[in-house]
């Protein structure tokens, strides 16, 4: 009988003990390989916030302050960028499409963001995807409004509802736009990015919600207009929170950044909004950290625990291996079944654990991504996981050497004497 066939009959002998160190092997490996796809994931989703996009524009403050209200919708601007310097850096001859955008407006803690229709068509994130309606289209009225995924469904939003913003964003001092209610136009399908919280309408609309407002910051009620007399009106921005910039040449990125960086007439800050991810993520990004720490010290329990277990029956076995010491095994059969047995272990309880990671991941692939915007793509075993398995498989052999030693220098007589 080989090896490999009596260890299997022995492991069978124990099957209760052996299942449950391989299940607990398996959900060890599962948590490792989760963390580590969770990680993976959750990263590219991160720096792909916003893809194909060279350059991001805004009022002189920091990079990440910029990238976080600019591209996050957290935290506000220092100041604005008026429309006429807007306009000038836009007409510059690299300069491919540019997106504005307005802030400073909310609907039931959403931010509302004013642009213009290029945000439709030139905004990607992900894999250079673009933002695509679920139902209806990009507005075309000046009440129109569009809603991010996670807007509609959370509020309960459905096409042509009328719904009325809020001045400001702190929800103390919020103050409704209630003379100007805006009709949904389109809802958009989820992307996994702040999109999905936001309210986009034109820049035109934001005009129009504080053209009777002392400079944006107050109501005048004397001086109320209303929604009927604004649609006359000739609406143009006077200013923009920043913009976002595609360059015919990404050859161009540091000679424009320069150009903005240095403009006389107005203090501005251009960023790579790639290189303000890296460095976002290097802050907020620690966590991963931890949780690859926890996992690894599960499964280093765990092997510990299937060391244990080994060791443990060793004295319950003594007798075993001593009658098959009596009928012509020699000590390496007995060193080289402790081996297999240990790595029937590992490998058994990889294979699970592998099994029970998919399973997982197709049950809640559609909650994640619906819930937390979170897209974890069910692909095959990439190079990293299969490693990861050899060595977990390698570390239960190599743990299982231990148990195999001292049952090898046991002698013939020590388990057929009978202990009382």
């Amino acid at each position: 009988m080989s090896i490999l066939n009596l260890a299997l009959k022995s492991l069978n002998n124990r099957k209760t003990t052996a299942l449950l160190t391989i299940f607990s092997i398996a959900v060890s490996v599962a948590l490792l390989l989760g963390v580590e796809r969770l990680r993976v994931e959750a990263r590219n989703s991160f720096t792909s916030t916003v893809s194909g996009t060279d350059l991001v524009v805004g009022a002189r403050s920091s990079p990440l302050n910029l990238l976080l209200y600019s591209v996050f919708h957290m935290g506000n601007a220092t100041n604005n960028v008026t429309w006429q310097t807007y306009q000038e850096l836009a007409d510059n001859d690299a300069v491919a499409w540019t997106i504005p955008i307005a802030l400073g407006d909310s609907h039931r803690g959403y931010r509302v963001i004013g642009t213009s229709g290029d945000m439709f068509t030139h905004y990607r994130y992900g894999d250079d995807q673009t933002l695509s309606f679920k139902s209806g289209e990009p507005f075309s009225d000046l009440f129109d409004v569009v809603l991010g995924s996670e807007v509609a469904a959370t509020l309960g939003y459905d096409l042509g509802q009328k719904i009325v913003l809020s001045h400001g964003l702190e929800s103390a001092a919020l103050q409704q736009h209630d003379d100007k209610p805006f009709q949904v136009a389109g809802i958009l399908e989820p992307t996994g990015t702040p999109m999905d919280r936001a309210l986009m309408i034109s820049l035109e609309g934001i005009e129009a919600l504080h053209i009777d407002w002392v400079n944006g910051a107050a109501p005048r009620p004397m001086l109320a207009v209303s929604a009927e007399k604004v649609r006359q009106m000739s609406l143009e921005p006077s200013s923009i929170t920043a913009y976002f910039v595609g360059l015919k040449s990404r050859i161009a990125a540091f000679r424009y950044q320069r150009a903005v960086n240095d403009y006389a007439p107005e203090a501005l800050t251009a960023i790579l909004p790639g290189v303000a991810l890296g460095e976002l993520w290097q802050l907020v990004g620690s966590a991963e950290k931890a949780l690859q720490v926890i996992s690894v010290m599960v499964l280093v329990a765990c092997l510990v625990g299937m060391l244990t277990t080994i060791l443990t029956s060793l004295n319950e076995r003594r007798r075993e291996m001593s009658i098959l010491r009596s009928v012509g095994a020699r000590p390496w059969h007995i060193f080289a079944l402790m081996i297999t047995e240990s790595m029937i272990y590992g490998v058994a309880g990889t294979a699970l654990g592998f099994a029970i990671l998919y399973g997982l991941l197709f049950a809640i692939q559609p909650v994640l991504q619906t819930s937390l915007g979170l897209h974890i793509a069910v692909a095959l075993p990439g190079t990293f996981e299969l490693v990861l398995a050899l060595v977990i498989i390698g570390c239960a052999t190599v743990l299982g050497a231990i148990p195999a030693w001292r049952a090898y220098r046991n002698s013939l007589s020590d388990g057929l004497t009978v202990r009382l």
